[in-house]
């Protein structure tokens, strides 16, 4: 196929995967998002949820309803993935055009180093701990630089380096990585539930909290709850052809997904609540952030176990969930100079450059950053989904995907209908930034977004195609 592609649009990490060289199973699909679920941020959800006013059981039903919407969002739209083997920034070409493609990568491609800088920041606060812990003298190199301690940057080195070990052998090291993480995780999280229950005598005070909410402002949190748990995944909905490209079927990449996405989320969040009871027993009040726990128990044992575990659950989603898609969008700017371990290191030299450390202190201004890229991705998603599905009816030219004088090609690159329906469909979800009387319709931003762009952009294309 490489005769007629444009060297601007292709290299050997954005060809599509042959069918005999696609080995992953449902087991790899599976640990893969064991690994990804069990975050720092993801954990402390459930303190967002609760701090809404929802008991914990209700806490558990919003995240059954996200996780199901975002298992069928996913396994839709990994479909393409699969059976073509080619990535997100490939596949979003047939909609939007082989340029105007670049509005929607260089989005999730931001959101994806930032999020890798933001969740290495949170290793980087269990290295520090561990190391601490393990030699007191490395808590004296207190001087700061940067805004930010001695001792807390060799702590942000280690973690960096870490990372590079991961990424040094590409995708075959980040697959086996996955096999053993994911699973290793789940295992130690069951052993801090069973410590939990133990000092709890049972499910603990934060199962016995009732619901503050109900009527009309029990619906409104419940739909604010869904949307920011979708939120944390929205940028992944869009690039999870990223890998069910390396998957061998499409009964796998369904499998893994139901097993590792709806079933972990529902395992992980009871133990993230259990847990985090036994700190209120034990210290009069709910402590979300696993690093604080540690330092709290104040037991050298459980800090260097305990940070081990945090460490390696933040390495085995950072390096599928952000780095790797990362490296695909970089790669798709500059396909003729970047290849995937070059711009695996463009993105640990980008991520340093976000200074994490600095926005830790403001949580809340990343959330709100966040939540607007999350109201644009939604967009993306709707529109990938009725490109493939609708309009292309699950069949494409993909040799022409690599062109740009092909069927996709649009107007010197720019397949109009996609980039208003994007432009459009993300102003409605985030209208309530802009008309705060208006503000109710950021509880379903993902969904508005996801609706209003794939119904523009039907009827423009199909207009179009009409017209042709």
């Amino acid at each position: 196929m490489t005769h007629a592609t444009d060297p601007a649009l292709y290299n050997d990490d954005l060809a599509p995967i042959p069918v005999e060289k696609r080995d992953w199973t449902w087991i790899n699909m599976a640990t893969v998002w064991m690994g990804m679920v069990h975050n720092i941020v993801v954990y402390e959800g459930a303190a967002g949820l609760m701090a809404l006013g929802f008991s914990a059981w209700e806490c558990m039903e919003v995240v059954a309803v996200s996780y199901m919407v975002l298992f069928v969002a996913m396994w839709f739209n990994a479909r393409a993935g699969t059976r073509y083997g080619i990535p997100f920034c490939v596949l979003i070409r047939s909609a939007f055009g082989p340029f105007g493609a670049q509005l929607p990568v260089v989005l999730r491609g931001f959101c994806a180093i930032f999020w890798f800088s933001v969740q290495a920041f949170a290793a980087t606060q269990a290295i520090d701990a561990i190391v601490g812990t393990v030699w007191p003298w490395w808590n004296t190199l207190a001087m700061p630089l940067l805004g930010m301690s001695l001792h807390r940057w060799g702590a942000l080195c280690l973690v960096w380096a870490l990372h590079v070990w991961v990424m040094n052998h590409g995708v075959t090291r980040i697959r086996n990585f996955e096999l053993v993480a994911g699973p290793l995780v789940i295992v130690i999280g069951a052993m801090a539930t069973g410590w939990a229950l133990h000092v709890g005598h049972g499910l603990g005070p934060l199962f016995a909290v009732p619901s503050r909410l109900h009527g009309s402002a029990f619906t409104l949190a419940f739909a604010e709850g869904v949307t920011g748990m979708i939120g944390m995944w929205a940028t992944f909905a869009v690039n999870i052809p990223d890998l069910s490209r390396f998957v061998r079927s499409q009964r796998d990449q369904v499998l893994g997904q139901a097993i590792g996405l709806p079933v972990t989320a529902l395992v992980f969040t009871p133990m993230a609540i259990i847990t985090t009871s036994a700190t209120v027993l034990l210290f009069g009040r709910p402590i979300w952030n696993p690093v604080e726990l540690l330092l709290a128990l104040n037991h050298p044992v459980v800090t260097v176990l305990g940070g081990a575990v945090i460490v390696l659950a933040t390495l085995s989603v950072n390096v599928v969930a952000n780095i790797m898609p990362a490296c695909y969008d970089l790669i798709n700017l500059a396909p003729q100079t970047l290849n995937f371990r070059r711009a695996g290191f463009l993105v640990l030299v980008l991520g340093l450059l976000f200074m994490p450390w600095l926005w830790f202190s403001e949580a809340e201004s990343i959330y709100r950053v966040l939540d607007i890229i999350s109201g644009l991705l939604g967009p993306v998603t709707g529109i990938m989904l009725a490109d493939y599905f609708v309009l292309r009816r699950q069949n494409l030219v993909v040799a022409d995907l690599y062109r740009r004088d092909g069927r996709y090609a649009g107007r010197h690159g720019w397949h109009l209908p996609a980039p208003v329906a994007f432009v459009v469909g993300g102003v409605c979800a985030n209208i309530g930034i802009i008309i705060p009387a208006l503000a109710s319709v950021g509880s379903v931003s993902w969904f508005v977004g996801l609706g209003v762009a794939a119904a523009l952009y039907l009827a423009l294309a199909g207009r179009k195609a009409r017209h042709a």
